[in-house]
């Protein structure tokens, strides 16, 4: 997503998000689900419209707080379509609530530890090519595409692509060692299959 580091700078919205969160690492669990959700939200809508929604979709879903979110109920979901804060899509809904318990279960099999189960689940699978990871992504989660999976990975440092080498933030990124960088320097060949 090059094109991002030609037009987001200065932005209100793009800006801040392309200077300060896209392709840095992650490793905070409930961060984690909230790009996930995001990505989810924006499946055929503008990245714009995601980032003027944000507040209301955190609000809403209570900062996304992983047990809260998976706790949710009928009436939750009611709550949830009729709120005009947030996307109301009922199949994407039903998709983030079943996603947070399958964080959950994640915390169950990889941890709850200071890297949490969510982003150990995504150690023990990288690197791997986008392919791979769609199907892993697949087997997981709802509603998780090619689009939907890239952008988050990439969105995370997960995946290669976030900004072009000559991007002033790709500059601030190196040092922080992106799990794809660190990927890429071993050898790995994202362009596989």
């Amino acid at each position: 997503m090059n094109w991002y580091c030609d037009v987001a700078p200065g932005h209100d919205l793009h800006g801040p998000y392309h200077d300060d969160e896209y392709g840095f690492p992650v490793r905070d669990d409930r961060v984690l689900f909230e790009r996930l959700c995001l990505e989810i939200f924006q499946a055929g809508l503008s990245w714009e419209l995601i980032l003027r929604r944000r507040p209301g979709l955190n609000a809403a879903f209570h900062d996304f707080d992983i047990d809260t979110v998976a706790a949710y109920g009928d009436d939750d979901v009611a709550r949830l379509l009729g709120d005009a804060r947030i996307i109301r899509n009922r199949l994407k809904v039903a998709a983030i609530i079943g996603n947070a318990r399958r964080v959950q279960t994640l915390r169950d099999e990889f941890g709850r530890g200071e890297v949490g189960g969510f982003a150990a689940w995504l150690d023990a699978h990288h690197p791997l090519t986008l392919k791979q990871w769609v199907k892993v992504f697949r087997k997981t989660f709802a509603f998780t595409g090619p689009e939907v999976v890239n952008e988050f990975l990439m969105s995370i440092g997960m995946l290669p692509g976030g900004h072009r080498a000559d991007c002033p933030v790709q500059v601030r990124l190196t040092p922080l060692r992106p799990p794809w960088m660190t990927a890429q320097e071993a050898g790995f060949d994202y362009s596989g299959g």
